[in-house]
């Protein structure tokens, strides 16, 4: 009586060209993913890769007509279990070469990101699970069970990619339900993203910049909301080079303008009243340990009295601009609200084990670099080849008034209403996200459509 779809031959046979063109095979031996006898891991990797198009779980799927033809179960969970793969190692370098097949679509002037954000895997039913702790949720407010995923992730404004994660447990023994099992071998993988579960978010983030610097990532800013904008983090990327915009909110921290110390409300006070103008100005002052940064002040389109700063530790940008590149990290929340409605982050595999929550989420970033790649094929005529599409027009870039929008959506909604669990906007974008999917993409999915 339940209309059960199975994957579509237009679907395998594409998926079967992707994997062959992004040599994925390739990138799975050189990160160590092999197996010593039975299906190969690139089998396996593909059997897990495509059951979420099936319609059907991993158990359902072994009671269907297919089940004769697939390995057994032991066979699965042993390879999402295995504590010696490098799954960062693949990641970073599908990663990279999707990415460098963005940047051969793009100018070498259009503006390229590093967004960081992190979201809570909520994990309330269970009990067991390896490292499991009790975590803040900022969207609601309260703390849950679970784990958070701090994300790295790179973006040029049409396109983006998940560069690399951490799955945070607590560094607070007192929050931690679960601790990391016994007699784990001190030199795998797995043992080393165990103790990164423990670590405290600021230093999370400085090690995933540095991580993908060195296997060769590149952008002009790292994009940060309220969070993560904060003047140790900021003096630290700095001195790495690198540049941040982040939204900054009404809070202790002072900023030294003209030998003063000021608040955001007083520095907003400073500023020339100019009603003509979304935006209300902009000023440079000093953190406390020193950094020089540029705020920006933004007027609320519906409450004329209320504002939003951003910061930028590039003094060279215009006020415009940096309100533009800002709207750009909402490409992220597009990627949580995806993979966990349509891709089963967190919820396809209901494992104990800290391993099979890595691999998985690294199986998960894949498919949402397959559907990226996928869509920017669809959307962009430079990738269809040809000199003719060598003079084809830029794809569209994030405008200025989409990103006000945007983030007049997110200022209201702080101020009003933390505990809604969506936000208007990001649905916005996740409609568009979707409505650029290829027609097969979009047939493997049962009513896929963005509703608020």
């Amino acid at each position: 009586m339940l209309h059960q779809k199975s994957l579509s031959e237009q679907a395998k046979t594409r998926f079967s060209i992707l994997f062959t063109t992004l040599q994925i095979g390739q990138l799975l031996r050189k990160a160590g993913i092999n197996k010593s006898f039975g299906p190969s891991s690139l089998a396996v990797f593909q059997i897990l890769f495509s059951l979420v198009f099936e319609g059907r779980n991993w158990f359902r799927l072994l009671e269907s007509e297919r089940g004769a033809s697939l390995p057994g179960k032991d066979v699965i969970y042993r390879f999402l279990n295995q504590g010696t793969f490098a799954w960062r190692k693949f990641l970073h370098s599908f990663a990279s070469k999707i990415i460098q097949h963005f940047e051969s679509l793009i100018a070498p002037s259009r503006t390229r990101v590093f967004i960081i954000d992190d979201s809570v895997l909520n994990r309330n039913r269970s009990k067991k699970a390896e490292l499991l702790a009790r975590v803040f949720d900022h969207t609601t407010g309260r703390f849950t069970k679970g784990f958070t995923m701090l994300t790295l992730g790179w973006s040029d404004g049409f396109s983006f990619a998940p560069i690399d994660f951490v799955m945070l447990s607590s560094a607070k023994l007192v929050n931690r339900i679960c601790e990391m099992k016994e007699h784990i071998y001190k030199r795998s993988h797995g043992y080393k993203r165990r103790l990164e579960a423990l670590g405290r978010k600021p230093d999370a983030v400085v090690d995933l910049l540095q991580r993908a610097l060195s296997a060769g990532f590149t952008a002009d800013f790292v994009l940060m909301d309220s969070w993560f904008t904060q003047a140790p983090l900021l003096q630290k990327l700095h001195a790495m080079g690198l540049s941040v915009i982040g939204m900054i909110k009404e809070m202790k921290q002072r900023y030294r303008l003209n030998g003063k110390l000021m608040s955001l409300k007083e520095l907003y006070s400073t500023l020339p009243k100019n009603k003509n103008n979304e935006i209300l100005g902009a000023v440079i002052v000093e953190t406390a340990c020193g950094l020089r940064v540029k705020l920006v002040f933004v007027q609320n389109r519906n409450k004329r009295r209320e504002w939003l700063a951003i910061l930028s530790t590039d003094l060279t940008v215009s006020a415009d601009e940096i309100v533009r590149i800002y709207g750009m990290r909402w490409s992220i929340e597009t990627f949580f609200k995806f993979t966990k409605s349509f891709l089963k982050l967190g919820t396809e595999f209901q494992g104990r084990s800290f391993d099979m929550l890595i691999s998985h989420t690294t199986v998960v970033f894949s498919r949402y670099l397959v559907m990226e790649f996928e869509r920017r094929q669809e959307n962009d005529a430079k990738s269809l080849g040809g000199l003719f599409f060598l003079f084809a027009d830029e794809v569209r870039d994030l405008d200025y008034q989409t990103a006000l929008q945007q983030l007049m959506t997110f200022f209201l909604q702080i101020a009003t209403a933390k505990t809604k669990l969506e936000k208007s906007n990001v649905f916005c974008q996740l409609r568009e996200w979707i409505l650029g999917l290829p027609s097969y993409i979009k047939g493997l999915f049962i009513d896929l459509s963005c509703e608020s």
